[in-house]
């Protein structure tokens, strides 16, 4: 992946790329969401088979994708008592929407450096 906005302009990147920009994500963690999509709700240890990955390996991609919104938990009951969860991914449109935020946010920021920058370069 390229390492900087103009590199990235002149490269041919895809949305998983501008998924783990955008979001701080790396490649397990959107395989992982994929996964999830793909397989629907599961628990650490079924992501981490499918992913041939260790569970605390997949537990950590959950926590990361849970940290930035793309995947949520949900308590399962036991019949013979005790819980697990299991973890679900959102909607792919929902992380379109999140992802547009944070690029309009991240607009709006550097659009309002951009406009003092020659002040700001002559200052130092």
């Amino acid at each position: 992946m390229a390492s900087s906005i103009y590199e990235m302009l002149r490269a041919n990147f895809k949305c998983d790329d501008v998924a783990k920009c955008i979001l701080g994500l790396k490649a397990l963690d959107v395989d992982s969401y994929k996964t999830l999509l793909t397989h629907g709700p599961m628990t650490a240890e079924k992501l981490g088979e499918l992913l041939k990955r260790e569970r605390s390996t997949a537990y950590r991609s959950l926590q990361n994708l849970i940290s930035c919104g793309l995947v949520y938990r949900e308590t399962r009951s036991i019949d013979v008592g005790g819980y697990y969860y299991e973890y679900v991914a959102i909607d792919p449109y929902e992380m379109k929407k999140m992802i547009q935020a944070n690029i309009d946010e991240w607009y709006k920021k550097i659009t309002k450096l951009v406009e003092t920058i020659d002040e700001d370069i002559m200052a130092d």
